[in-house]
């Protein structure tokens, strides 16, 4: 169990106190028995002392009080399970890392209609569409999402975060591709970015999601996928059948080089222009976990049984000692009046 700075702070303070209860406890218990001794006959009549098993009682009471006190101070410090600070699912976060294509031919305005705006989008718009409807539909409180842009090379943009807003502004038109050196797309370079990005992650724990016209992209050189990356999904934005003239050739979606990508890398192809990505291949991140909390496991657990154990102790004692403490109980007397005959 790995504490932090403030987490170590709350527990020694926990124990000072505990020792401090302890002490105190302790000195008191001498004080009560010397109390005792001197009104031994008058508590427990001509014995003068109480059955064997109330020896045990100042242990009890101290035992009792200190881990009730320790309980107590531990969860005072404890963040509430309501606040999910450090909750990971079993197993661990999922991961999903977007291969972006930002080349100038994602510009292309052959992504389809804007029903709501009555205007064309670009590729790079309907991408950005398909990825916010993904968003939709899987447990993103248990994804973390990171982003690698490529064009002529392959930069990550952000690793592994939980914020959709930061997600949201960088599929949203960002000019990422100013960030590059003109040139034709490399799409290999986005697929060994996002191998060097999951590398050191947690086996099957990873989707490689690759939004990407297709163009130019070379049959050879693609790397080996790291045993973190279980499922890839090529998903090919533009139109596969008229092209657009741009940089001195035709430029559409090429399905056909997207597909045999998909099937090399073990992943499945989807053509997203005009359908979105079916739910059935995000079964894995639509999944909820449960939750486990790692930085407080157990002690909440073991706090709550010293609170219960102490205080039903300490309340359960004293009705012990009054009706089972000692062999000698005070009765009134009573003596019947005769009747004259």
């Amino acid at each position: 169990m790995n504490l932090s700075s403030i987490e170590l702070e709350a527990t020694n303070l926990a124990l000072w106190i505990t020792l401090c209860t302890a002490i105190c406890s302790l000195v008191a218990e001498w004080w009560h028995s010397r109390r005792i001794q001197r009104a031994a006959h008058m508590a427990f009549g001509q014995i003068g002392q109480a059955r064997s098993w109330t020896r045990l009682a100042p242990l009890i009471r101290i035992t009792a009080l200190t881990a009730m006190v320790w309980g107590l101070v531990t969860l005072f410090f404890i963040r509430p399970r309501t606040a999910n600070y450090d909750k990971i699912p079993a197993g661990g976060y999922r991961h999903l890392i977007i291969a972006w294509d930002v080349s100038p031919s994602m510009q292309l305005d052959d992504g389809g209609i804007d029903l709501r705006k009555q205007k064309k989008r670009t590729r790079s718009q309907r991408g950005a569409k398909v990825l916010l409807s993904l968003f939709e539909r899987i447990a993103l409180d248990q994804v973390r999402i990171s982003i690698v842009a490529f064009f002529t090379s392959a930069k990550p943009v952000v690793i592994d975060t939980h914020d959709l807003n930061v997600v949201k502004n960088i599929l949203d038109d960002l000019p990422l591709d100013r960030a590059f050196d003109p040139g034709k797309t490399s799409v290999i370079s986005g697929i060994k970015e996002s191998v060097k990005l999951a590398k050191e992650w947690e086996p099957n724990s990873t989707t490689l999601l690759l939004v990407s016209d297709g163009d130019t992209l070379p049959d050879t050189g693609l790397p080996n996928l790291p045993p973190s990356i279980s499922k890839v999904l090529v998903a090919g934005v533009g139109d596969p059948r008229r092209g657009v003239f741009i940089d001195g050739h035709m430029s559409r979606q090429n399905s056909r080089v997207l597909r045999q990508l998909a099937k090399r890398l073990g992943g499945e192809y989807v053509d997203v222009n005009n359908i979105q990505i079916p739910t059935s291949q995000l079964a894995e991140m639509a999944g909820v976990r449960n939750l486990v909390d790692t930085s407080e496991k157990g002690r909440r657990e073991l706090a709550l049984i010293c609170v219960t154990t102490g205080a039903a102790l300490l309340a359960l004692l004293p009705a012990g000692l009054a009706f089972f403490g000692s062999p000698w109980q005070l009765r009134r007397s009573f003596n019947p009046v005769l009747k004259d005959k």
